[in-house]
């Protein structure tokens, strides 16, 4: 897709580059703060005075205590709540296997090896990644928070906490109710209005929105997997809100990659990096990790969509961190489809912005 080419980012990210960041990588802070408010939904009853949204943010990121004494963890999966309570064993997943870490690069588009590791110098493509920094203002991240807090928080695996707003979905086999789908929340009327301004989401229609909280307090993380691809098409658009975070990309065997020496910052250098001598490494041994500043957005697509797993590590949650992931629909659910009728009658739901979390 145009919009995971490098050269082609709409996002000028402020400060250092990602590309200078070591292993493991810790979230860099955003840049300065220079936009002013755009209105997040047309109901009035959503709308906040200017007086309030000065100390929303503090507000946002607090949660009452008794809600880290949960736990909604099932099967193989833990978190710091019921493997002290309930005396859990960690799960096997977050033990580190043999990892060659590397760092994606926003400018070139490429994934580089960690200063100091045994591949630093080393890089190799990585499509199918746009990211735009400052997406939301401050301002609207309070608001969008406080809103959502404003509905329950259902229990979720790993230490999360969710809010669907979707059709209820049987992925194993291949069905789907929309009764008690009512729409994407009216905050959100906003937000996908503005993605259709960025190169490359011009025609993103969401018909699903899935809030994720995540405290490191409760041990939050998300384990490495694939999105669905039966129902949901081929971008996934994640915003990231409250604190930054590493999102950790793997795939698995078998097969190598082929590396070449890193190029420069600058597009051009790219295309002559191909020609130079190259090393390769194992699929399985490799992780790349993206920095996600907080209030950008991140699109995934193509390879980065399919072929790449991707997770959120517990000790990259270093506060509260609350992201709403926005999915589209599939060729089969898209006009000329073969559930072409079924997949406009989500598009109607969701773009009606009235629905409410599904419980």
């Amino acid at each position: 897709m145009g919009a995971s080419e490098p050269g082609t980012r709409t996002s000028i990210p402020s400060g250092p580059r990602a590309a200078h960041a070591s292993w493991p990588p810790g979230a860099r802070a955003s840049g300065p703060e220079t936009r002013t408010s755009i209105p997040s939904g047309p109901r009035a009853a959503h709308a906040l005075r200017p007086s309030r949204r000065r100390n929303m943010a503090a507000v946002a990121a607090a949660e009452p205590p008794e809600v880290l004494q949960e736990c909604g963890c099932k099967g193989v999966r833990t978190c710091l709540i019921c493997e002290g309570l309930r005396h859990r064993e960690p799960s096997r997943r977050l033990v580190p296997q043999k990892t060659h870490g590397f760092l994606y690069c926003l400018d070139t588009g490429w994934a580089v090896g960690a200063e100091d590791s045994d591949f630093q110098g080393w890089a190799f493509p990585f499509p199918g990644v746009t990211l735009i920094e400052d997406f939301v203002t401050p301002e609207e991240e309070a608001e969008m928070v406080c809103l959502m807090d404003r509905d329950p928080w259902k229990l979720s695996q790993s230490g999360r906490r969710k809010q669907d707003y979707g059709p209820k979905v049987n992925f194993r086999k291949q069905k789907l109710r929309t009764a008690s789908f009512q729409g994407l929340p009216s905050f959100s009327r906003e937000l996908v209005h503005r993605m259709g301004l960025h190169p490359g989401l011009q025609d993103f229609q969401p018909v699903e929105q899935c809030n994720l909280d995540y405290h490191p307090m409760r041990g939050s993380a998300i384990d490495p997997h694939l999105d669905d691809a039966w129902l949901w098409g081929e971008r996934l658009v994640s915003l990231n809100l409250l604190s930054p975070t590493v999102m950790s990309m793997r795939r698995g065997p078998p097969g190598s990659l082929l590396l070449h020496p890193a190029p420069a910052v600058v597009p051009e250098a790219s295309v002559d990096c191909m020609a130079t001598p190259s090393r390769s490494v194992l699929c399985h041994e490799v992780e790349v990790a993206i920095p996600l500043p907080r209030r950008s957005l991140l699109v995934l697509s193509g390879a980065a969509r399919h072929q790449w797993t991707h997770a959120i590590h517990r000790r990259h949650i270093q506060a509260r961190r609350v992201c709403a992931t926005f999915r589209e629909l599939s060729a089969e659910f898209r006009p000329g489809g073969k559930q072409q009728d079924l997949g406009q009658e989500l598009l109607c739901l969701a773009l009606s912005f009235q629905g409410r979390p599904v419980l």
